[in-house]
């Protein structure tokens, strides 16, 4: 009977690299984080860019096209050409 013990031998391995300095882990988290990162500048720009909400008719507009007039304000501000 051998009388040897069985575990491995010892190797030198090199150590493992740091968690970022291996591609992949860039690779998986690059696409969350892009996304992350687009929705707080879409946010910012909603919010910097907000128009007053209208809370009452404008002048001339009867009650019952009332809720029509932002989609024509809308229609006619695009379709004006810039000047």
């Amino acid at each position: 009977m051998d009388t040897q013990t069985t575990s491995s031998p010892q190797r030198n391995e090199p150590a493992a690299p740091p968690w970022w300095r291996v591609g992949m882990v860039w690779l998986v988290l690059g696409g969350p984080l892009t996304v992350v990162v687009a929705g707080l500048v879409t946010a910012a720009i909603a919010v910097d860019g907000a128009e007053e909400v209208l809370t009452r008719p404008a002048s001339g507009v009867s009650a019952k096209d009332a809720h029509l007039m932002p989609a024509v304000q809308g229609r006619n501000h695009a379709a004006t050409p810039k000047p």
